[in-house]
């Protein structure tokens, strides 16, 4: 028996498991894709988050914020006054003609009557003339008219003449008589005119100014200050006006000691006391208007001047000062920008006192507690939310400036404050 042949099949050319392989490669590629994509989306998201609360932040304005400035307090009322003449007048001419010769100029000390101008007056010398010869004229009529009725008068005793002709003389001497004395009253007039030829001094004083010069033409009466002939000033006493708070005003009355301080004198005091008061209060300002009366027997007061008045009564008010650069000058008035708890502003109208270059007096709209904004934005409204710092208290403020009263809190309103900035 013969064998025959056995055929096997050919063996594989690669390994079986290289297709499944492939497959889990390309899985893992696609995983890794997703994953990386997923994480490129979360993150992208992520920074879309982040950048929205970074604008949204950025949306709202951040601001600094200090106390008013409660001033120190003092037993006198300061304020601020100017000084002027215990008598001040204008002098002008009475009668009209050319000025002849001025015997006192600016500056110069005169007492009262004393001779300060001539003026020539041809004018009122011509009618003065003419009114006398009328008058002279006048009287010798009447002096005929007096004979005639007294004749007719004795006629009619021996009934030469009628009643009739009799009262007529004495109607006609009556009349005359009346004429005689406009005359005499037209002439005194004129006398007067030409008295006002010489200008003197109404009362003791010094002449502050002078404005005619000799062949000037002067017209008779106020003709506005072209026609102002001399200014006349009584310097003893010197008086100045204050306007005082109502608040204080009841603590002013006439008697009250009073000094002033003025800028050219460091360091001297003039004393001298409040003489009256308007008794009213200014609806318009709510201030009692005080006069104060300061001897100046040496001129060194000078009116016009400015001064600082201490009124030697307790000041009552709690003053507060805030700087100028916290203050917002809208149409409608002065306004402070204040922040509360809640960190919302909110506009205050405020009533200002004393200026002091850098800082303003605020006498109504503030309390010592509020925290204003420093340089607030024209675009801020009130109600609207903001951020704040504590800023810096400006070199040019007295050392308590934003720091308030004792027992203030020192931080802002709402969360603890960023680092202080300097404003």
């Amino acid at each position: 028996m013969t064998d025959e042949p056995q055929i096997h099949a050919p063996a594989p050319t690669g390994p079986p498991s290289s297709g499944r392989g492939l497959f889990i490669s390309l899985a893992a590629i696609a995983l890794v894709l997703a994953v990386a994509g997923g994480f490129t989306v979360a993150t992208r998201q992520s920074e879309l988050r982040g950048l929205t609360k970074e604008t949204e932040a950025q949306s709202v304005p951040t601001v600094a914020v200090i106390h008013p400035i409660a001033e120190a307090a003092q037993d006198d009322l300061v304020l601020p006054g100017t000084l002027q003449a215990n008598v001040d007048a204008p002098i002008y001419a009475r009668t009209s003609g050319y000025l002849l010769k001025w015997y006192r100029d600016i500056g110069s000390r005169v007492r009262q009557g004393e001779l300060l101008a001539e003026i020539d007056t041809p004018e009122v010398d011509q009618e003065m003339a003419q009114a006398q010869a009328t008058r002279d004229q006048i009287a010798a009529n009447t002096l005929l008219a007096k004979s005639s009725a007294d004749r007719w008068l004795a006629l009619r005793a021996t009934d030469a003449v009628s009643q009739q002709e009799v009262d007529e003389r004495k109607s006609a001497y009556a009349q005359l008589q009346a004429s005689l004395a406009a005359a005499d009253a037209n002439v005194k007039r004129l006398e007067q005119l030409e008295s006002f030829k010489h200008i003197y001094a109404p009362f003791a004083g010094v002449i502050t100014h002078r404005n005619v010069d000799v062949g000037t033409l002067v017209n008779a009466g106020n003709g506005g200050s072209q026609q102002q002939l001399f200014h006349l000033a009584q310097t003893d006493p010197i008086r100045v006006y204050v306007t005082v708070e109502e608040i204080n005003a009841a603590a002013v009355r006439a008697g009250l000691r009073a000094y002033l301080e003025l800028s050219q004198y460091p360091g001297e005091r003039f004393d001298g006391q409040i003489v009256r008061t308007a008794e009213s209060i200014d609806p318009a300002t709510r201030t009692l208007l005080t006069e104060v009366d300061v001897p100046n027997a040496q001129g060194r007061l000078l009116p016009g001047g400015y001064a600082q008045v201490h009124l030697q009564v307790k000041a009552q008010t709690i003053r507060l000062q805030v700087p100028v650069n916290a203050l917002l000058f809208r149409a409608e008035g002065l306004r402070a920008v204040v922040v509360d708890a809640s960190q919302h502003v909110h506009l205050r109208a405020l009533t200002i006192g004393r200026d002091y270059g850098t800082a303003l007096e605020v006498l109504q709209g503030l309390s010592a507690d509020d925290w204003i904004v420093l340089n607030p934005a024209d675009s801020l409204e009130d109600g609207e939310r903001v951020r704040v710092q504590h800023a810096e208290i400006p070199g040019d403020l007295p050392p308590d400036a934003g720091t308030g009263s004792a027992g203030r809190g020192g931080s802002p309103p709402g969360p603890p404050p960023p680092a202080r900035v300097k404003k």
